[in-house]
């Protein structure tokens, strides 16, 4: 996959924030609201340490306010332990680390008529810097998707403003999205932010500091970026996609919707590619803290993962958004080995040792896999794949799971 990386990003952080000169709107004492999200971002406790540093020096008090739509089960205590998850503590930072449900209605919107509402803390506070990674969605195509934008309109407006947008078709969410941040950019002082864009390692490549004038438009730009860096599954069809592990630590949906090629949305239709007939998710992260939601987008899971399941989280987040197939719980097996054979049964191959199956540890990282001997040809034909293993029969252990090595 392509690698672009910044050799310092938290030098690029410091280098970035100058760049901006906004020195004199966080100075004198200034209470300046950072935005905390709940995406596992790379760097992103040290991200905050320096923009806090840098306020600190400029005479000015941060504090980080979560800022995370129905996240952390819509709790301020679920909100809290995400943050400290992700190394986003007052020890670390050096500055207060706010979680907390409180919000304001702060107006309505004209053209889809929805109420805007935004975390107390943000329209208190002297100013306010946002901060956010620019990805591809998982539940809609718009010009910009997940980014600064995002943050202003779902992630403050906590559990009641994510329920607001989602109120609304999949069609609609980018254009409410644009249309709510610029309500809260003429109610709150923003500042600046901070936009982030990860290569498919997740290692920062690109780190840019913006006026909020420029959040539209670069969010536009670094968009189609961060999707040429996106990472893919490197075949159009599969008969089998085995998922290690899912979980919100790799995505807002615990996989990815834009690798495994599956909306599950009523009536939104499916992606044309990949095409993979059947898959089956293995194991819920530790970092999820039970939240499953995205377990309805496979059609085979394990007993160890249910048994990990939180449903009020679980469910918060699927009648927030409203994709209810998406927390739907697949046929469920007592082992890896039987959710293999399983799913190669429901799909009739007249040779089931053919078929084309390929083993991910989650959809976050894909820069290793495994992969059946079947799909040989194709990775020899593609550049861009290294053959680095034997070909092996899978092994388990004596519970019939897999071993990972």
């Amino acid at each position: 996959m392509p690698r672009p990386k910044l050799a310092d990003p938290i030098g690029k952080v410091t280098e970035e924030l100058n760049k901006l000169n906004i020195r004199n709107k966080v100075n004198d004492g200034k209470l300046i609201a950072i935005t905390g999200g709940s995406r596992g971002i790379a760097n992103i406790n040290l991200i905050y340490k320096e923009l806090a540093d840098y306020v600190r020096k400029e005479g000015g008090r941060p504090i980080i306010i979560s800022a995370m739509g129905s996240h952390g089960g819509g709790t301020t205590a679920g909100q809290r332990e995400v943050l400290a998850h992700l190394g986003v503590t007052e020890d670390l930072i050096g500055c207060p680390v706010m979680a907390s449900c409180d919000i304001e209605l702060i107006g309505n919107t004209s053209t889809h008529h929805l109420p805007v509402y935004c975390a107390k803390e943000a329209i208190t506070a002297d100013g306010l810097i946002v901060v956010n990674r620019v990805k591809a969605h998982t539940a809609f195509r718009a010009p910009r998707e997940s980014g600064l934008l995002k943050m202003l309109a779902i992630g403050l407006g906590r559990t009641p403003g994510a329920d607001a947008i989602h109120s609304r078709g999949t069609e609609e969410i980018g254009s409410i999205i644009l249309e709510l941040s610029r309500i809260v950019r003429e109610k709150v002082n923003v500042i600046a932010g901070l936009a982030i864009v990860e290569n498919g390692y997740e290692e920062t490549a690109v780190i840019e500091g913006l006026y909020p004038a420029q959040f539209e438009a670069a969010e536009e730009r670094l968009l189609k970026y961060a999707k040429e860096l996106m990472p893919r599954i490197p075949f159009d069809t599969l008969d089998l996609l085995l998922i290690d592990e899912m979980g919100k630590n790799y995505s807002g949906t615990g996989v990815d919707t834009n690798v495994i090629g599956r909306w599950r949305i009523h009536d939104v239709e499916e992606p044309k590619k990949p095409k993979i007939k059947r898959i089956g998710i293995l194991d819920l992260s530790h970092a999820s803290h039970g939240n499953a939601n995205g377990i309805g987008l496979a059609d085979f899971t394990t007993q160890r993962l249910v048994h990990k399941i939180d449903y009020q989280a679980t469910y918060l987040n699927c009648l927030t958004t409203g994709f209810v197939l998406r927390g739907m719980i697949p046929v469920t097996l007592d082992s890896d080995k039987k959710l293999i054979e399983s799913a190669l049964r429901t799909l009739h191959l007249a040779k089931p040792e053919r078929a084309k199956t390929c083993w991910i540890k989650n959809t976050l990282f894909l820069d290793e896999m495994y992969c059946s001997e079947s799909l040989l040809p194709e990775i020899i034909g593609n550049a861009k794949l290294e053959v680095v293993g034997d070909i092996q029969n899978p092994r388990f252990d004596w519970a019939d799971n897999l071993i990972r090595s």
